[in-house]
């Protein structure tokens, strides 16, 4: 089973720590496409127009230090992917704590999706970085249509004859999209919050159920094989769920919740 991660924009830089290495990534065949949107992303920030290269990246007046640590980002210490990311779903997974079989299975079922480096392991020791999934960058041109041309093969590795869970937000599901026949082995998970009979997806509680749900799931340690599988699994952990018709991103899960 593969589970497909959104990353976080809220990221903890490590204080020390080995400097990064894209030969040492998990996914090894998008060395050369990491390579050149770092190459683009360091070249942006290392020019003399840090406020053109704030706006680029989307930043505010207040985030131009976040242009700084861009520009530094080959010789910044790294971390494991599971410590760098600190969102709300990664406070809620809060992968760091997880041993034995349990951290064995985050290794090899989770990838997260990175603007600068496609897909990563939460293994992989990264630097902090910003770089959002909406932002064009010179040289690479939207990052989001960069990494579509690139991550298809890494994906269908990484799942083999597998499920693919996609938990990744409206931002980052361009950057793969399941082909006609991988569709059918993918799951597409949505957290809807139900009040008074009225549905809503709330961000910040959207991201902190689907992180408990990815534990659990890591806990538990089963790995069905097809969406309808996979959501009878949810009901037996516990989860209203609602499962919708096939479609060409794959068939939509819903997990309904009341308290959050």
């Amino acid at each position: 089973m593969l589970i497909l991660l959104p990353p976080s924009e809220g990221k903890t830089p490590p204080r020390r720590g080995s400097q990064l290495d894209l030969s040492r990534l998990a996914m090894p065949a998008l060395a050369a496409p990491r390579s050149k949107v770092l190459a683009a992303l360091v070249a942006l920030c290392q020019s003399d127009e840090a406020v053109v290269a704030a706006r680029t990246l989307g930043l505010g007046v207040t985030q131009h230090h976040e242009v700084a640590r861009n520009a530094r980002l080959r010789e910044a210490p790294t971390a494991r992917a599971e410590r760098i990311y600190s969102g709300v779903l990664y406070e809620a997974l809060d992968l760091a704590t997880l041993t034995g079989p349990d951290s064995r299975r985050a290794t090899s079922w989770l990838a997260i999706t990175s603007s600068l480096f496609g897909l990563v392991r939460p293994s992989d020791r990264i630097p902090a970085y910003r770089l959002s999934g909406d932002v064009t960058l010179p040289g690479v041109g939207p990052v989001a249509t960069f990494w579509s041309r690139h991550l298809d093969a890494a994906v269908r590795e990484a799942a083999g004859s597998g499920l693919v869970v996609d938990l990744r937000s409206s931002t980052y599901t361009p950057f793969w999209r399941p082909g006609a026949d991988l569709a059918k082995r993918v799951a597409t998970l949505r957290v809807l919050h139900e009040v008074d009979d009225t549905r809503l997806v709330v961000s910040h509680f959207n991201k902190a159920t689907k992180g408990r749900i990815v534990r659990a799931l890591l806990e538990e340690g089963t790995a069905p094989r097809t969406p309808h599988r996979f959501a009878e699994h949810l009901t037996a952990l516990g989860w209203t769920v609602e499962v919708g018709p096939p479609g060409r991103a794959g068939t939509r899960i819903d997990v309904v919740v009341g308290q959050l």
